[in-house]
């Protein structure tokens, strides 16, 4: 998938993430269900251990078979002494790298540093393809430019929602990572902190073709906070979420992934637009409801996911 798939047409229902000082688990991540996996050097790593982590994800890009997965790593921030050393080192450890992670992106010229580097690298070492550029938006300066941030870089593919973090830069008054808070409430019950910052990033992915990803959910022990996350951002138009662990991912996969009755449906869709069409309408009636131009693009969109699935 990696060599002949379009970046914008990736799967990517499920991300999950993996301490680069693991080396142990990257084999049972690479053979795991997740649809992209990224290699952390930044928040899992201790300072004292960045050097290790590094050089154990240049390992892993060099010697293990990741099939057709979306392999990424999450470099240190621009604002550390590691980032330019985390990009040489990987760009340099082969093609097989599809992304690279930025966190804490927070202005546009951030992401052209960033290309400008890997352009430079590239070119040095006569990389087959170039890599993309995965930016996590984790910071109220980020949320605030994001539309600049999503079209700074014809490199960047996705965008992530850093959930944690961006709490504290937001001074939210909650230690979890994802979910909901009592304290954010009306009389007819909870409602969802994230909304506003969930939809801006998704607004800004679109509107750039790039793929939205939503953050991680926390509690990992909690099957059902987890997959209500999952449908509210798949309903938002959310393209995947982060796993912080691999009990996560078949969840993330099935909530991400259009079920038979509604590929069936966008099937029956398309068939209605295309008789239609030959009939030299542009609009039809299918089951009471009106379809129109739009409507098709939306039935491709859901059968296109199903088949890269599938």
């Amino acid at each position: 998938m990696t060599a002949t798939t379009p970046p914008s047409a990736r799967l990517h229902r499920s991300e999950l993430a993996v301490p680069a000082i693991r080396p142990e688990l990257f084999p049972k991540a690479a053979a795991g269900p997740a649809d992209a996996v990224f290699l952390d050097l930044e928040d899992s790593v201790p300072e004292a251990e960045k050097d290790r982590a590094r050089a154990n994800a240049v390992a892993a890009i060099r010697d293990i078979d990741w099939g057709s997965k979306i392999l990424a790593v999450r470099v240190n921030g621009q604002d550390t002494p590691h980032f330019y050393k985390d990009l040489i080192a990987l760009l340099e450890a082969g093609d097989r790298l599809d992304v690279v992670m930025i966190p804490k992106v927070g202005d546009p010229r951030e992401v052209f540093a960033a290309d400008l580097l890997a352009t430079q690298i590239e070119a040095a070492t006569g990389r087959a393809r170039r890599v993309g550029l995965g930016l996590v938006i984790e910071t109220a300066k980020g949320l605030a430019q994001v539309e600049a941030i999503a079209t700074a870089s014809p490199r960047t593919e996705s965008l992530h929602l850093g959930v944690a973090d961006l709490a504290a830069s937001l001074g939210m008054r909650t230690t979890a990572i994802g979910g909901l808070n009592p304290d954010y409430a009306s009389p007819a019950g909870l409602l969802d902190p994230w909304h506003f910052a969930l939809a801006r990033l998704i607004t800004a992915a679109r509107a750039a073709g790039l793929r939205p990803i939503d953050g991680p959910y926390g509690d990992f022990r909690d099957a059902e906070g987890l997959e209500a996350s999952a449908r509210r951002a798949r309903a938002m138009g959310a393209e995947g979420k982060m796993a912080i662990h691999p009990g996560q991912v078949a969840a993330l996969n099935a909530a991400f992934q259009p079920d038979e009755k509604e590929v069936a449906q966008a099937r029956r869709v398309l068939a209605a637009m295309e008789a239609g069409r030959l009939e030299g309408r542009a609009a039809v009636a299918l089951d009471g409801r009106l379809l129109d131009i739009a409507s098709i693009r939306q039935a491709e969109a859901m059968v296109a996911k199903a088949e890269r699935a599938a």
